[in-house]
């Protein structure tokens, strides 16, 4: 019996007055924010503008809870689309249920729209927000706390998760993995702060090392898990796609300080400018189009000979060749 252990909370939804907020989506809005906070200051501070970071992030975090919620239905299918269970419930977004790889992939594909219509390099907004992105998981992961879900194996330590009975959970204290990715999360941040600072990490690299540094924590963590999960060739599938995307992370890092090293400069252009400046290209495009003549196919308004021009009428030749003859 445990003296001392993590409660899990009674309910999963926190009551703002009048208005219910489930614990999970609560903490991914907090996140969300601090992502955007941390971002804001950091992409500031490399010579950007205020507000950039919150401008692409309203293309950025959609795709990402799209991609999240896509890569989580896709990799747990059975739990939506097996015999019993309702599809209706792979909407719920609400309940948890978010892969990290699958918010990160089409999260990215958000940002780089953003990043486009605003004219900035993607590299350069993602080695900026990349501290953030990592303070975030580390709140979101509070959100599967207030779920009851994805913790470890039982144990009697004296920070185990408390457990309560429910649907495919059996009560008792068991490792709180949650807590783990959390703290590593935070970790994760102060590393990539660190190296930023030391090395001057730029093209994308800083982004890089919060990617592999996340991906060997999350390899161990993910070995402590005791929910049900696809297996291949004896490990979870989120343990080798964690060992797959390290292996790239690191190898990006390492091409890409050899072929750009440094930081690239931040050259923003105005708001405003690149607006005007698209514009202006529609406009080039329009006038480089060949014009079609309005009146052609029309019979009404083809060109015809003036008055008196006409030499298939006989009559007028005649009046012709007698004006011709009297000047003579």
């Amino acid at each position: 019996m445990n003296l001392a252990s993590i409660p899990s909370p009674s309910t999963g939804v926190i009551e703002l007055g009048p208005i219910p907020l489930r614990g999970y989506a609560f903490c991914i809005i907090i996140g969300v924010f601090v992502a955007v906070w941390i971002g804001n200051k950091r992409w500031v501070a490399r010579g950007g503008k205020a507000g950039t970071v919150a401008d692409i992030a309203v293309w950025a975090v959609p795709f990402g809870l799209v991609g999240g919620r896509l890569y989580h239905v896709i990799t747990d299918y059975q739990l939506y689309f097996s015999e019993g269970q309702s599809w209706v419930d792979a909407f719920k977004i609400w309940e948890g249920g978010l892969g990290i790889w699958g918010a990160i992939a089409l999260g990215a594909v958000g940002a780089w729209i953003g990043c486009r219509r605003r004219g900035i390099p993607l590299p350069a907004w993602a080695d900026a927000l990349a501290p953030g992105i990592a303070v975030a998981q580390a709140i979101g992961r509070w959100g599967n706390w207030f779920n009851q879900e994805l913790y470890g194996r039982p144990t009697d330590l004296p920070w185990a998760l408390e457990i309560s009975e429910g649907p495919n959970r059996v009560a008792g204290t068991y490792h709180p993995t949650f807590l783990y990715e959390s703290l590593w999360c935070i970790g994760v941040a102060l590393l990539v702060i660190w190296a930023d600072r030391r090395f001057k990490l730029g093209h994308g690299r800083a982004f890089a090392l919060y990617v592999a540094a996340y991906c060997a924590g999350r390899g161990w963590i993910e070995y402590m898990r005791v929910d049900e999960a696809h297996h291949v060739l004896g490990l979870r599938l989120n343990v080798w796609t964690a060992i797959i995307v390290f292996a790239l992370a690191v190898a990006y890092i390492v091409i890409s300080a050899k072929l750009r090293p440094g930081r690239e400069e931040i050259v923003e252009p105005d708001k405003d400018a690149v607006a005007a400046g698209k514009a202006d290209e529609k406009k080039d495009d329009a006038s480089d189009a060949p014009e079609a003549d309005a009146t052609d196919g029309d019979p009404l308004t083809k060109d015809t000979p003036e008055d008196g021009a006409d030499d298939s009428d006989p009559l007028k030749k005649k009046d012709t060749a007698a004006e011709a003859a009297d000047k003579s």
